[in-house]
């Protein structure tokens, strides 16, 4: 399935060169060019995820037909790159498998010149990044909670997390189908809302299947609420918690590991840090108080008087559920008191009752 941006990068050279890696020396490339629509059935699918080519080849004395495929950007998960290689990673892994299926030859990539090359080979993907110096910026909300004295460069920290944020949101992108995806995936991502209720036992305490149940039927309302909204899609991290922040000197920090797409709803992000401020405070004191309160509430604050979005609170609540499975998970935090996962589950239940969430109102959501 070539797509359009790709047709004109092939090159009879390039490919003949991609064949003779692959086959051995001797290849001579025949021909090559799209599969056309031979029949009226055909013609009535009117959507594909690219356009196929047909290669003919010779090796030695045997002459070889394949089918050349790559996958197009759409809106049905094939937004990034990353998705296609997954799509046609999986095709070269589980095509031979099937009972009477075609056989996959290989699997590769095109490089930026429209050279092609063999990543068959491959059985498992890595990534390597710089070393960033610092320390997890959960090491000071530990000490907040142990110490309750809130020091002049807690509020600083607070406060530059706020405007980064603020700034890297401001950088949008006009594609409703993108926000759609990214809503969708904060419900059906196996590493979101059901990927985290999938991972609870059958029962743990007061958490019941019919509790999580209704979690997730009330987040899919939510996506129903928001997922017009798609003005609102932004440059964001996508795992903005403190583990991910390390702090060096004052105000100097680096972020790890952004995850699930580039794009997405600015609310993910601010919710992701926050929670983090009543996550510590529950532990310590039940209820959020003292200097997490204060971080917390002038997050909000600076937050959104750097980006002026005040809309943000109008998409919060499913974000906040999905960070909320994850801190009161047997699986993530096996030695939390039962009580403070009994308190996170009211503060996600009362959230996604109410219309907006208010800042200012957390300990009553974490109330009865």
């Amino acid at each position: 399935m070539l797509s359009s941006g790709l047709m004109p990068m092939l090159r009879r050279q390039r490919l003949e060169q991609y064949l003779r890696q692959r086959f051995g020396p001797t290849v001579e490339l025949l021909a090559f060019g799209p599969i056309g629509q031979e029949t009226s059935a055909a013609a009535l699918k009117q959507y594909g995820y690219g356009a196929p080519l047909r290669v003919t080849f010779r090796v030695g004395r045997t002459t070889r037909r394949a089918v050349l495929e790559t996958m197009s950007p759409g809106p049905f998960g094939h937004e990034h790159p990353a998705d296609r290689a997954q799509a046609l990673l999986w095709d070269f892994d589980s095509y031979g498998r099937l009972p009477r299926h075609v056989q996959a030859l290989d699997v590769g990539a095109f490089t930026a010149d429209g050279s092609l090359f063999s990543v068959a080979p491959a059985r498992e993907f890595f990534v390597l990044t710089d070393w960033a110096e610092g320390a997890s910026y959960h090491l000071d909300l530990d000490r907040l909670a142990r110490s309750g004295r809130l020091r002049p460069q807690d509020r600083a920290r607070a406060h530059a997390l706020a405007r980064y944020l603020a700034r890297i949101h401001r950088v949008k992108r006009r594609d409703p189908d993108l926000y759609r995806r990214r809503l969708r995936e904060l419900i059906g991502h196996g590493e979101c809302v059901m990927g985290l209720t999938d991972s609870y036992p059958a029962r743990f305490g007061f958490i019941t299947e019919e509790l999580l149940r209704t979690i997730e039927e009330a987040c899919n309302r939510w996506r129903w609420r928001l997922r017009s909204r798609a003005s609102r899609l932004a440059q964001v991290h996508g795992d903005f918690h403190p583990w991910n922040v390390l702090f060096r000197r004052g105000v100097d920090f680096s972020v790890l590991d952004r995850s699930r797409g580039e794009w997405g709803e600015p609310a993910d992000d601010v919710t992701a840090m926050t929670i983090n401020y009543l996550f510590f405070s529950l532990r310590r004191w039940g209820r959020l108080q003292g200097p997490l309160e204060v971080l917390f509430r002038e997050f909000w604050d600076r937050y959104q008087a750097e980006s002026g979005d005040r809309a943000v609170t109008e998409a919060a609540a499913p974000f906040f559920a999905f960070r909320g499975l994850v801190i009161a998970s047997p699986l993530w935090y096996p030695d939390l008191p039962l009580a403070v996962r009994h308190t996170i589950f009211r503060f996600i239940q009362n959230v996604l009752a109410a219309e907006r969430f208010e800042p200012s109102d957390v300990n009553r959501y974490c109330r009865q």
